[in-house]
């Protein structure tokens, strides 16, 4: 009968669009996994050694980091927060503007100036104190790259300034990279003619020994 040709037509158009549909939201859940995630903002708050003295923007810590951990798999956008001649209170005078709202994680390279001025380490300690409860009452993860002081400030002045990082990591449950000039301190064809600021293979090897905490870090990070 013509009607009962017309119903099945219908119902056979109907099913058809179901599948269809169907078929569309399956594709949609299943390619949901595979769209990139977004790159994690991180702010690399420090001092000339964060800011690259002496070097062009791209061989700077920062930059070269953030090259390292794209080739590890890791997305992240690293801002260049160094300020040369920051100690850590002007780091801290500085937080709020310097790691702006959306900033994920970061990495707190100061310490450097107040041991070259032999500024108290309990002074240093409560001001690098200062930043990470700041930051973790924003929700912000912080990772301390540490500093250690140079010998011939004595030993009480060494011990009390060494102290400081793994202490406060260990306080504050952060993460902690010991010594951010590993393999780089002391070795004059890694430093500028001031003997202080690595060249950009300086910055390599920092990278390289660095990198690989840097980023056990962030993936943790939510």
């Amino acid at each position: 009968m013509p009607g009962s040709a017309t119903y099945g037509l219908a119902a056979a158009i109907r099913q058809a669009w179901r599948a269809l549909i169907a078929g569309l939201v399956l594709l949609a859940a299943l390619g949901a996994p595979l769209r990139a995630a977004e790159p994690l903002k991180v702010v690399a708050l420090g001092d000339s050694l964060t800011a690259g003295l002496g070097l062009p923007a791209s061989d700077a810590f920062p930059a070269k980091l953030q090259a390292a951990l794209a080739a590890r798999g890791l997305a992240a956008v690293i801002d260049n927060a160094g300020v040369s001649g920051d100690t850590a209170a002007s780091g801290l005078a500085r937080l709020d503007w310097s790691v702006p709202d959306g900033t994920k994680a970061v990495l707190v390279e100061l310490g450097a100036n107040d041991m070259l001025r032999g500024i108290d380490p309990a002074a240093t300690r409560a001001a690098l104190d200062a930043i990470v409860t700041r930051l973790q009452a924003r929700g912000i993860a912080v990772m301390l790259l540490g500093m250690r002081a140079a010998p011939n400030l004595g030993p009480d002045y060494q011990k009390a300034f060494d102290a400081i990082f793994p202490d406060l990591a260990a306080r504050h449950g952060v993460a902690l990279y010991p010594f951010f000039l590993d393999g780089v301190a002391g070795e004059r064809a890694l430093n500028q003619a001031d003997g202080m600021h690595p060249t950009a293979a300086g910055v390599d090897v920092i990278v390289a020994r660095s990198a690989p905490a840097v980023a056990t870090f962030l993936q943790g990070v939510k």
